[in-house]
């Protein structure tokens, strides 16, 4: 019984180093030697590339909505903002997913009132400018929703169209492996972009 006792600890102790030790760093030898940007994580100076930004001012691209328009953080009615216009407990819930179906006239509303919020910074939006996304984190948008923004952005920064058009091709990503998906750009390092240019 001692025998096998033994055994039992020495194997233990033996998958503990090999699994628990060598196969983690091994694995982040490997996230490091071919995948250095996503095993480094999504942070930069400004935020994280992975989750949408508040952007606010019209010197900035935006992103889908989350904390604008309808959504909007308010600390003096105690309302949290994110996408999420339903109230549990007197407060508006966090982002994610609304679950406001087509008919739902709380959606008819607060997407016209996100059409309106538009107009005023002199924008004629697409649809996903006026609709958020599935999580409500969504830190992408497509070419077509920069493009439109470029008046507010060129008014704003006083950077030429053309030169905010050039921008907007070069950093936009293609599909994931070339067919996967579609064309995006993120609008964290768009912005990032656009502040080098100003």
């Amino acid at each position: 019984m001692l025998v096998h006792l033994r055994r039992s600890l020495v194997m233990a102790v033996i998958c503990m180093v090999v699994f628990g030790f060598v196969y983690a760093f091994a694995g982040t030898g490997v996230a490091q030697l071919f995948f250095k940007g996503q095993a480094d994580g999504s942070i930069t100076a400004n935020g994280s590339t992975l989750i949408g930004q508040n952007w606010s001012s019209p010197k900035w691209f935006h992103g889908r909505p989350d904390d604008t328009g309808p959504y909007a953080a308010n600390p003096k009615d105690n309302v949290s903002g994110g996408d999420n216009p339903l109230v549990a407990n007197g407060v508006s819930g966090e982002s994610g997913a609304t679950n406001l179906g087509p008919r739902s006239k709380v959606l008819l509303a607060d997407t016209k009132e996100l059409v309106a919020y538009w107009h005023k910074l002199g924008v004629d939006p697409t649809i996903d400018l006026v609709t958020t996304s599935g999580s409500g984190y969504d830190p992408d948008i497509s070419q077509l929703d920069a493009v439109v923004q470029i008046p507010m952005v060129a008014k704003a920064t006083g950077i030429s169209p053309s030169r905010l058009r050039a921008l907007i091709s070069k950093e936009t990503h293609g599909p994931e492996l070339g067919f996967l998906g579609s064309s995006y750009i993120d609008v964290l390092q768009l912005n990032e972009a656009v502040a080098k240019l100003g």
